[in-house]
Formats: C-alpha cells, sequence, structure tokens
C-alpha cells in the first residue's frame, strides 16, 4: 500500500477517534449469515439482495469492497447505517450488535455515500456544525474548522452549499462523515466525478485517518484506486462474498501471464500459435496469454519462433485487479453481461 504522492494536506490533520477506541475490537464490521430479501409488489417479484452474507473486517485496515452493480454492496453499507432493516443474520460494528444497541452502532461509523446529500441552503460550516450537533457533540470538542482545512474548504466555509463544485460538494460529505470522531469511515464511490489532484488530496487525508487507526471501508469502481490502497479486498455477486483475501493473494488467484511480443516486422494479423491465445496490439505487436501451471514463458518464445517471426522485444505483464474481478463476477458461471443492467 502507498501514499499517493502530490497531495498537499497535512496528515497531522487527521485525528484519531480517541472514544471510541478505549476498547478494541478484532474486527470493525462483523457480519454473519446476513440476509436481506425484498418483498414482491405488485410490478416485481422478491428479490434477495443479501444471500448470507459473512464477512469480518479487521480493525485499522483498509478493506475494499468490490462488485457489479446490483450486487448488493448498497444494500449492506445501508445495513450498516441503519437506513435498511435486514431480514435475518446478526451485524457488529466495533463489537456492538445493531439491533442490541443501535444507537452506539452507528455512532462508531462514518459513512459518505454516492449521492450527494447536502442543504443547499446551508454554508460547509454551518453544515458541519449542524452534523455534529445531531451526534451530541460538545461545542468545546468539536473541530469544524479543522475538518474544512484538511479538506481544502477554507476558502469555501462560509459559501452557500449550491455555489461548491461537485468535487468539493463530494469533500464535505466526507468531512460531515467525520464530524463525531467515528473509528469506522466508509466511503461508497467517493471519487466519483472528482479531479486527479483533489482525488489525491482526498486519499493523503483518508490514509492519514488510517494510520490514526481509523479503518476504512472503500466501494469504488476505480480498481486501479483499491489495488493501489486496501490491504484486504472482498468482491461481492449476486448478494454473496465469492472472495475475501488480502489484495496481494487475491492478485495471484489467476494463474495466467501474457508475454508481449513485438516482432522485427510489425504484424497486421495476430498469429496462429498451436497451444496458446494471442491477440494483435497497437504497433504491430501481440500478446500471447499462457497458463503458468502448464506452461513457460519459454515454450511461449518457442511457438512464436516456430511461427516464423522474430522476436525483438519481449515483456510479461502479470494479471491485475480488474482482471482478478471480470474473472469472479462476469465470468463465474451465470455471471452477468457487462453489457447489459
Amino acid at each position: 500500500m502507498r501514499s499517493p504522492a502530490g497531495a498537499s494536506i497535512d496528515p497531522a490533520l487527521c485525528k484519531p477517534a480517541q472514544k471510541a477506541r478505549m476498547d478494541l475490537p478484532d474486527y470493525a464490521i462483523e457480519a454473519t449469515g446476513l440476509v436481506k430479501t425484498y418483498a414482491a409488489t405488485k410490478t416485481t417479484p422478491e428479490k434477495t439482495a443479501l444471500n448470507g452474507i459473512d464477512l469480518k473486517i479487521p480493525r485499522g485496515s483498509i478493506f475494499g469492497l468490490l462488485g457489479p452493480n446490483g450486487a448488493g454492496k448498497s444494500t449492506f453499507i445501508n445495513i450498516l447505517a441503519g437506513l435498511t432493516r435486514k431480514t435475518s443474520g446478526v451485524v457488529k460494528i466495533w463489537d456492538r450488535d445493531i439491533d442490541q444497541r443501535p444507537r452506539d452502532a452507528r455512532a462508531a461509523i462514518g459513512v459518505v455515500p454516492q449521492e450527494l446529500a447536502a442543504d443547499v441552503f446551508f454554508t460547509p460550516r454551518e453544515s458541519l456544525e449542524t452534523q455534529a450537533g445531531m451526534y451530541g457533540v460538545p461545542k468545546k470538542e468539536r473541530r469544524t474548522d479543522e475538518l474544512l482545512a484538511a479538506l481544502g474548504l477554507s476558502d469555501k466555509a462560509n459559501a452557500y452549499v449550491r455555489q461548491l463544485s461537485g468535487g468539493m460538494k463530494r469533500r464535505l460529505m466526507v468531512a460531515k462523515a467525520m464530524v463525531h470522531h467515528p473509528p469506522v469511515l466508509i466511503l461508497d464511490e467517493p471519487t466519483a466525478g472528482v479531479d486527479v489532484e483533489l482525488r489525491r488530496q482526498l486519499w493523503n487525508y483518508v490514509m492519514g485517518l488510517n494510520r490514526q487507526g481509523v479503518t476504512i471501508v472503500l466501494t469504488t469502481h476505480y480498481l486501479e484506486e483499491a489495488q493501489e490502497l486496501c490491504d484486504q479486498i472482498a468482491i461481492v455477486n449476486r448478494g454473496e462474498v465469492v472472495a475475501c483475501e488480502p489484495t496481494s493473494t487475491l492478485l495471484r488467484r489467476l494463474d495466467t501471464r501474457n508475454v508481449v511480443v513485438t516482432p522485427e516486422e510489425p504484424v497486421a494479423t495476430a498469429p496462429d500459435l498451436t497451444g496458446f491465445e494471442s491477440r494483435l496490439r497497437s504497433g504491430g505487436s501481440f500478446s500471447v496469454t499462457y497458463k503458468t501451471g502448464q506452461s513457460s514463458v519459454e515454450q511461449v518464445l518457442a511457438a512464436v519462433r516456430a511461427s516464423g517471426l522474430h522476436i525483438k522485444d519481449l515483456a510479461t505483464e502479470d494479471p491485475d485487479l480488474e482482471d482478478v474481478f471480470l474473472a469472479l463476477t462476469y465470468g463465474a458461471p451465470g455471471g452477468m453481461d457487462p453489457t447489459k443492467d
């Protein structure tokens, strides 16, 4: 896990949730046998959004929750936030059962929703003060100005929210989620619509929080972000967890590799290589896919030479998170067609 370069936020501004850390559970979030079924209506049949989710999110981690649209990620987050009632199962946040201690459980998390939701007639400062008041944070313990500065909103502190850009509104949502010092922060597509520099600033702040002990749960469609930032990743598909492993372990799931061959003379079509699949690349090069358990790079090169081509250069490519994600979701038996909703 690497820190994004070029960010301008001071990590010293990221303070830990001291009150919530008096007892430290092993897991920030635990879900056991979690089921959510939406009842049938006149126009839609009964739908199971979550089908027996078992998930343990380690305290202090940056945890990625990935899945295609409709996989159940938002339903899971809404259950944690108290916005949706589960059908069955047990859920604990910071070791607090959401049924037995709902107020305490919700106080332990801050949620940044995917949708932008802010009172357009409030200023950012008023929004944070109001949010802190709703959580019962005493005035002397509020850190409104600090949060505004940390998220680059100090110069807009007294402007109406409706005057903010989309990226600024999203950063305001992060600040609102942190006003009550929660030990767990859930980010649902936090960088959607945010430009590159502001994205780096946001991640610098979030990673500063994580270094101070805050557990981060991230959902994103930017898979390169998840691969770069997350210690552990769970992939949800059709309401079930199909993988939950450390990021490095997950990336080793696929036993395929690519060899990118640049021939001395550019080719117009990918060569037909016995026992291997080849695909044309730009510039007259091509890639050859092989399984590490069945073949070797030397066998790939022998097949290329046997086709009559002379090799000018070559490179190897390991699978990335996108390859694993597609294999476990759209490539799984009964998987969805990524071109359809």
